[in-house]
């Protein structure tokens, strides 16, 4: 159990001295960016999604009938 404790202090040591946070700015800017291409990304499916069904349509709409 003293190696569960002291691995749980050490961790919380580390984060608090060890490591290197992002500034706001910095995470705003990133937060902007994963937006951004995410929109794009479902823009882009989107768009491939609707040519498939419109080309699937056209299918069966000029060679079932």
């Amino acid at each position: 159990m003293n190696r569960v404790i002291s691995f749980i202090s050490d961790s919380f040591q580390e984060v608090q001295t060890k490591v290197s946070w992002p500034k706001y700015s910095e995470l705003q800017d990133s937060t902007i960016l994963v937006l951004v291409s995410t929109v794009i990304f479902a823009l882009l499916v989107f768009g491939v999604d609707f040519g498939f069904k419109s080309a699937i349509d056209l299918f069966y709409d000029s060679f079932l009938k």
